[in-house]
């Protein structure tokens, strides 16, 4: 099996004995050499000598008075961002002790691509060496944004910005994917992951051009529930299954999470009996059960029940997962 997205420096990498990724000098240079941080011809000697300090030694102290001297303006910023990036992953014991202490306290303070870099490198360490083609093309939608569209009961959902490169508003046979925008757009036609071209995914990984239909009993749902679920197993040392379902049992709903921030808050609304409109109930995508392995791994007032799961799409037709609201918001014993 080739190699699969072979750009997210996921090779620059150290692994400890817990299995857990490490930060190497090597992972860090690659940042340096990326555009918003790799000097252009009009770079001033101040901005010169950082980077080269920087690539020599990628853990040197930065005082902030050293980034204050650079004449331009973006390059400034982006040394801020990304010093205080690199002071991040450097503080934590691995890559997935920083990848949640990202989403602890106020919030977020890193670009949305730094996040969705760390979320891609975790995913192919998660995955391994032989993963099946419909959980690598699940897992992209966990650090990729995607179009979705839903057309007489066929939920089809693409990358955004393939569609976007591609301006087009169909996806061949397939029809009209983005009908619903009343976008003048061309059409061309992208390939839907199936059993019979499943093998043309590693070869074409670092395309993001396949798109999959996300209805109950595909393949593609059924790889993203096995995602989600080593997902789980790899940051929470707990063993769950997820399954798809078609409703959700009230009698047996005490918790629910949110894959995305459209399903958390209508996830809220309905558990609250909040009316909610026709319009944003048909947002809704997919329902899940996850349930845990073992009882005793879960909050004792509500274990062995169920956690239901959602993912929908917002206004404009975009699905965008929070894979970190699985390692945030479960009822885990240990957080009681």
């Amino acid at each position: 099996m080739p190699e699969y997205w072979p750009s997210c420096a996921y090779p620059l990498l150290g692994v400890d004995g817990q299995d857990r990724l490490l930060v190497t000098d090597a992972f860090l240079r690659s940042f340096l050499l990326r555009p918003e941080l790799a000097p252009v011809d009009e770079s001033s000697a101040t901005e010169l000598a950082l980077h080269q300090r920087l690539l020599d030694n990628p853990r040197a102290a930065v005082i902030d008075g050293d980034v204050a001297l650079i004449t331009d303006l973006d390059a400034r910023e982006n040394y801020r961002i990304w010093l205080r990036f690199r002071d991040r992953l450097l503080a934590a014991p691995c890559l997935e002790a920083a990848y949640t202490a990202l989403f602890a306290g106020e919030g977020v303070d890193v670009p949305p691509q730094l996040v969705h870099q760390l979320t891609q490198i975790l995913l192919r360490h998660i995955l391994g060496d032989t993963p099946e083609a419909f959980e690598a093309r699940a897992a992209e939608m966990l650090f990729r944004s995607q179009k979705v569209s839903v057309t007489e009961g066929t939920v089809m959902a693409a990358d955004e910005m393939t569609v976007e490169l591609f301006a087009t508003g169909g996806f061949g046979s397939l029809g009209e994917l983005l009908a619903r925008n009343r976008t003048p757009t061309r059409t061309i036609d992208l390939d839907v992951l199936s059993e019979g071209n499943k093998s043309s995914y590693w070869d074409r990984s670092e395309r993001f051009d396949f798109a999959v239909n996300l209805n109950r009993g595909q393949p593609a749902l059924a790889g993203l529930c096995r995602t989600l679920e080593r997902w789980i197993r790899h940051f929470l040392s707990v063993e769950v299954s997820i399954t798809a379902q078609r409703e959700i049992n009230a009698m047996a709903w005490v918790w629910h999470v949110g894959l995305d921030a459209e399903a958390s808050a209508l996830l809220n609304d309905l558990y609250n009996r909040v009316e909610v409109s026709e319009e944003r109930m048909e947002r809704l995508l997919c329902l899940f059960e996850l349930d845990f392995a073992d009882p005793r791994a879960m909050r004792s007032a509500i274990a062995g029940r169920p956690v239901y799961l959602a993912m929908a799409m917002d206004s404009d037709h975009r699905l965008r997962l929070k894979p970190q609201n699985l390692l945030l918001n479960l009822p885990l014993a240990r957080t009681q």
